[in-house]
């Protein structure tokens, strides 16, 4: 448990998702004062359950890595995670599927793997190619823990600042962040089997943006995954908000739900509290909004000198959205596994239509969770709670999902059917429910239906988001996926991190100024 020193703050968190959830623990852990305002009935954001005909869906994110970060969360409080949920490893992490007919199982073991990739390719140095991605990776990840990760950076002027002057060791690290490489560019460069290369590709789904755009320091990602594992809670991922509610709770985090927050209240230079849509004022001495950043600055600051600043600064894109479909399945199907990809049959075209030209791809990726396995209580006995995402583009002006969604759906079946290998599908239907890109939009609040906040595209710049310090409102600090270092269930967590222990860094620093 870290113990600060130093003048208590009245602190608000607009938004209860994970990120908000992760601030308000770090800041009450630390003695300061914290008010959650969420305008849902319930807190968790994303990370909300559906339950139907004895059927229970995790409607957002499904996949836990990195439980390092939540753990970090909770020894603030100097509480043990594992008394909070129960954790269950997933190995092998995923299983792929091609048009080719052919499978390949994503196991943590790098020489299992190598191995693996040897026999799948039936060519000489593909397992190869994997090791020498996977060392990359691991420099890429150690050098994102030493100048990226847990500290608020909005830029790479940022990450230089932990080490002070600009040393040669310094240069040799940032060398091997392979500045304007892409992920796709790297992967390729070592995995010379393209059905190979595509699985590796998608470790940036986590990021919902497309590798052929996106920064090769991204590739990061897969040393993480390997490192430290795919779990999945029992409970389903809407046991992480459960418990760091719980969490909250107990260190005395006062809880406003159903309360839209209408605006940040700031006198020009810092902000001064918040007003309700129901016309309640309150006073707070800082503010952590895990609502979108670039929706933060243009609603609840709209008109004000911090909203043309962040404006004037860098034109963001939104990341890719997403069709899912919740189907309860009366029979399981025995060859997938609890997490799985069926892959387009050319990812180059496939990204193409979302990122490009902003239609739903012809021949999609579709990502299927079939968590019965591991958990039969998600569907009557025999059954199957299959959740199936599509990334699509964000939305646009033309985009009406009402008309969209049924011909949509049948591309999906008919993709589960063929390369998926899932016969019948349609018959073995016994409910259904959806969420599209507009539902998206509303539910949560998110920039155009983006599920992943912001796109992390530019081969330069594209892992920098907003920094969670804001740089246009004193007192106003950013977390979600819309915030440093990004999104995924992990990464957002960390954000809240950085959010609570930067308005307590900078409470101390402004007493010991004074």
């Amino acid at each position: 448990m870290i113990k600060r020193s130093g003048r208590s703050l009245n602190v608000a968190v607009i938004g209860g998702g994970l990120a908000g959830l992760a601030a308000a623990c770090t800041l009450a852990a630390r003695g300061h004062k914290v008010t959650v305002f969420e305008k849902n009935e319930w807190v968790g954001g994303k990370a909300a359950v559906h339950h139907q005909d004895g059927f229970r869906f995790d409607m957002g994110p499904t996949i836990l890595t990195l439980p390092s970060v939540l753990k970090r969360i909770f020894d603030e409080a100097g509480r043990k995670l594992s008394d909070y949920m129960e954790l269950v490893a997933l190995d092998p992490q995923w299983r792929c599927f091609f048009v080719d007919g052919s499978a390949l199982d994503l196991v943590a073991n790098i020489q299992q793997m190598k191995q693996n990739l040897d026999r799948f390719s039936g060519k000489p140095g593909v397992g190869e190619g994997y090791d020498r991605f996977m060392k990359i990776s691991k420099k890429l990840h150690e050098v994102s823990d030493k100048f990226f990760f847990w500290r608020s950076v909005g830029g790479i002027g940022d990450t230089m600042e932990v080490s002070g002057a600009f040393s040669a060791s310094v240069l040799v690290d940032v060398l091997s962040l392979r500045m304007g490489r892409s992920v796709a560019g790297l992967v390729r460069s070592c995995v010379k089997d393209e059905r190979a290369a595509q699985m590796i590709d998608h470790f940036t789904q986590y990021v919902g943006s497309s590798p052929e755009a996106s920064p090769a320091v991204l590739c990061g990602i897969a040393h993480m995954q390997t490192e430290e594992g795919v779990w999945y809670p029992m409970g389903g991922t809407r046991a992480v908000p459960l418990a760091l509610e719980k969490l909250a709770r107990g260190l005395g985090v006062d809880f406003k739900t159903s309360t839209d927050v209408a605006s940040i209240q700031n006198d020009g230079m810092r902000v001064t509290g918040l007003t309700t849509t129901s016309g309640e004022q309150y006073s707070f001495d800082a503010i952590v909004s895990n609502c979108d950043s670039v929706r933060t600055h243009r609603e609840l600051l709209s008109g004000s000198e911090a909203q043309r600043r962040f404006d004037k600064r860098r034109t963001y894109e939104p990341a890719c959205s997403g069709v899912v479909l919740y189907l309860g399945l009366n029979k399981r199907y025995d060859h997938i596994l609890h997490h799985n990809f069926v892959f387009s049959r050319d990812p180059h075209e496939e990204f193409d239509y979302i990122y490009r030209q902003g239609k739903p791809a012809p021949d999609p990726t579709a990502y299927v969770c079939a968590p019965a396995a591991t958990e039969p209580a998600v569907a009557p006995e025999g059954g199957e709670a299959l959740y199936i995402l599509v990334h699509t583009p964000y939305l646009r002006p033309d985009h009406d999902w009402s008309k969209m969604l049924p011909e949509y759906r049948e591309v999906i079946l008919d993709k589960l059917e063929t390369t998926g290998g899932m016969k019948g599908i349609r018959d073995r239907i016994v409910m259904e429910n959806a969420l599209t890109p507009e539902g998206i939009h509303k539910r949560y609040r998110v920039l155009n239906g983006a599920i992943y906040g912001l796109a992390s595209h530019g081969r330069f710049v594209g892992a920098f988001k907003p920094a969670n310090r804001s740089r246009d409102l004193e007192g106003l600090y950013l977390a979600g996926g819309a915030a440093h270092p990004g999104p995924g269930m992990p990464m957002v967590m960390m954000s809240g991190w950085i959010a609570g222990d930067t308005v307590d860094q900078d409470t101390r620093l402004s007493k010991a100024g004074t």
